[in-house]
């Protein structure tokens, strides 16, 4: 059976392995999953979406389920107006952070959640056997316009807007050429921040930074906050599910270390909760919900993971360490724009500043770097270091506890040819020296 999902919805390279006709063929097969209903659709700014959406839309039709078009917006807010307006599914045409060249689309349930792995295999049948379905007439392709301002209202009903605006914050934004221009700047505007932008100007291309926000690609961002003597700075990815913070002295902050922050805010709130987050998250976290009485359940790499776990336990809070960060109150899945409200609801209780709510954690030293590698490369890799860690977790990639303060973890990619390899120690040279460790073991292993 053809493996078409990677670790975020199904992607490729655009009129390369993601043709015309792949579209055609995997809608059939997502309009045979759904069965009946009305879908509603989304894009993000990618050059090829709109010319993916007409496929997708007159393919829905043809199978006899009527679609509503949502436009270009965030994947987050095409999933939380898929719950909120009560629609059957939803599909979401992006390539999350992936370069300019790739496409992809993201099936959403009815709760507004993205689908299964479970979901994701039959879907996978269908498709190996194209047992597709043909609607007695055909479907309808409608305008769905409720779609941001139904998102933005569920966003602000859960924060103190009033504290929020009395602390007149300055938040800088870097939209990354982005979907988030749609929504983010809106939603500042109407918690009454004053707002500084780089990068608004959605272009398929990502030329301001690319359109993974990274530490190293982030330095306008950091200048633009000294500059304008701003609270903080957020960076969104090409979707708008992921965000990265920058502290008021420009500091790029981890995405774990921000989720670490939200986390220990939300849990003095809702105490007794769950927090969900992956294997190659930092350990800190467990020492945080203790004060709460919550506890930490892990899950394999991935949004959909995180997210169904938590849909199933019903969790308070789910985050991985590259800015994804999900609240349960909200919606189950990777939201930009809210952790944004969530980080501006925090301050605005806070007498102290960003970087001195950081350093009131215990300290987390975490990082990641990743290698170009095939997919059958990245297997020899873990092969070779599982005969001489014979010990680890190989439930997801291989996870080495080197010792009780330091760990590495490799995996393949789910969504691009490389290695990813995190690591977690307790002081920043020890890390450094680490990773420099397993980075040369694996370059050695594929050469």
């Amino acid at each position: 059976m053809k493996k078409l999902f990677g670790t975020n919805g199904v992607r490729g390279v655009f009129s390369e392995d993601f043709t015309l006709e792949f579209v055609n063929d995997l809608t059939m097969s997502l309009a045979a999953y759904f069965k009946k209903g009305k879908i509603l659709v989304g894009y993000d700014g990618r050059h090829s979406s709109p010319i993916v959406a007409k496929i997708v839309s007159s393919t829905l039709n043809y199978s006899g389920l009527d679609c509503y078009m949502a436009g270009l917006v965030p994947t987050p807010c095409l999933e939380y107006a898929t719950k909120k307006l009560g629609y059957d599914g939803g599909l979401m045409i992006t390539a999350s952070h992936n370069p300019p060249q790739y496409n992809g689309i993201k099936p959403v349930a009815s709760d507004g959640v993205e689908i299964s792995r479970d979901d994701e295999k039959i879907i996978e049948k269908i498709y190996d056997e194209k047992n597709w379905i043909k609607g007695d007439s055909f479907g309808k392709t409608l305008e769905e316009k409720n779609v941001i301002s139904t998102y933005l209202d569920g966003i602000i009903s859960l924060v103190d807007t009033s504290a929020i605006k009395n602390k007149k914050f300055k938040v800088c934004l870097d939209l990354g050429n982005g979907a988030q221009s749609v929504t983010a700047k809106k939603l500042c505007e109407k918690l009454d921040c004053d707002i500084f932008t780089i990068n608004e100007e959605i272009d398929g291309d990502f030329p301001g930074r690319g359109s993974e926000p990274t530490p190293q690609n982030l330095g306008k961002l950091s200048d633009l906050v000294i500059k304008t003597n701003s609270n903080l700075g957020i960076a969104f990815d090409g979707d708008g599910d992921r965000s990265i913070f920058c502290d008021e002295n420009g500091k790029i902050l981890t995405g774990d270390s921000s989720a670490l922050l939200l986390c220990s805010y939300l849990l003095e709130k809702y105490p007794n909760s769950q927090v969900v987050t992956c294997l190659n998250s930092g350990n800190i976290i467990e020492s945080i919900v203790q004060k709460s009485n919550s506890h930490v359940v892990r899950t394999k790499v991935g949004s959909v993971e995180v997210s169904r776990k938590m849909v199933y336990d019903d969790a308070l809070v789910g985050y991985e360490e590259n800015g994804g960060f999900m609240f349960g109150k909200h919606n189950h899945v990777r939201d930009g724009a809210m952790t944004l409200a969530l980080m501006l609801d925090l301050l605005s209780k806070s007498e102290i500043s960003l970087s001195e709510n950081i350093e009131n954690l215990p300290p987390s030293y975490t990082t990641k770097t990743k290698i170009e590698c095939s997919l059958e490369q990245s297997k020899i890799v873990i092969s070779e270091l599982l005969k001489e860690f014979p010990t680890s977790d190989t439930s997801d990639g291989i996870k080495i506890q080197v010792d009780q303060d330091n760990w590495v973890m490799i995996r393949p990619s789910g969504t691009e040819p490389i290695i990813r390899i995190y690591g977690e120690s307790n002081s920043q040279d020890n890390l450094d020296s680490l990773i420099s460790n397993f980075v040369a073991k694996t370059k050695s292993i594929l050469s």
